[in-house]
């Protein structure tokens, strides 16, 4: 019961940083440089892209074997592309009346990412699962991935209209679903070994799928530069000494 409450506790505090970090943007500026966000979401990118293809996956391999593991990545993968219809189809049915652009695109940006921390918080919960250095280094990489989520819900919600402390709370609070994945992903990462395989998996394809469905998209309409493309390779060489060091 100690291990389970830790780790949630874990989950709840790195995406609550993560996100709040981001937030404090909601103090200080109404606007933030695209090209330097683009930089952010990129290097955030290659960063995670490292921890999947060096990290995860392997482990993966080694507990539930390729089979359960591919599983998992798919399961993955098709639960984010559910979660990102559902916020498609609630953005077509929300109302554009009584409100900004710029703050209506905060708030859905909001739900979303609080929507896919869940299976972030499952990747830290299954992370600990299979090891204490996998799992504190799957919690660095995505607390680092929030930053620039938590900057990119605030800025449009300060220059909507909403109070610095407001726009901070609710980006700070986003990221409280991970304490609940976290929590899932070490209660089912508990049942037995292939399992932590197929959790791994499953936290895995859900990584990429934000990397590759959502940073990179969003770095690219934000700046088409050489910028976003560096941070993404710096991103990854340091995932990489990350591994070595791990």
């Amino acid at each position: 019961m100690d291990y389970l409450i830790k780790v949630t506790l874990i989950g709840l505090v790195s995406g609550i940083t993560g996100t709040g970090i981001g937030g404090l943007t909601a103090f200080f500026v109404k606007d933030v440089n695209r090209r330097f966000l683009s930089f952010i979401l990129e290097f955030s990118a290659g960063l995670m892209t490292s921890v999947v293809c060096f990290e995860l996956i392997p482990e993966a391999f080694t507990y539930g074997g390729r089979g359960l593991t591919f599983a998992g990545v798919f399961a993955g993968v098709l639960t984010m592309l559910a979660v990102e219809e559902l916020m498609m189809r609630y953005q077509r049915a929300k109302p554009k009346k009584n409100s900004s652009s710029l703050l209506r695109t905060g708030i859905l940006m909001s739900v979303g990412i609080a929507l896919h921390n869940f299976p972030e918080g499952f990747a830290v919960g299954s992370g600990f699962g299979a090891s204490i250095s996998l799992g504190v280094m799957i919690t660095s990489v995505i607390m680092i991935h929030d930053i620039p989520e938590g900057i990119a819900m605030a800025v449009p919600m300060r220059a909507g209209g909403f109070s610095r402390s407001k726009a901070f709370i609710i980006t700070m609070l986003s990221g409280a679903p991970m304490g609940v994945g976290a929590l899932a992903g070490a209660l089912l990462g508990g049942i037995s070994q292939k399992f932590i395989g197929i959790c791994l998996g499953f936290a895995a394809g859900a990584m990429l799928y934000v990397v590759y469905g959502e940073l990179v998209v969003e770095s690219k309409r934000l700046y088409l530069g050489r910028l976003s493309s560096i941070g993404n390779v710096l991103g990854i060489i340091c995932g990489i000494i990350v591994t070595l060091l791990n």
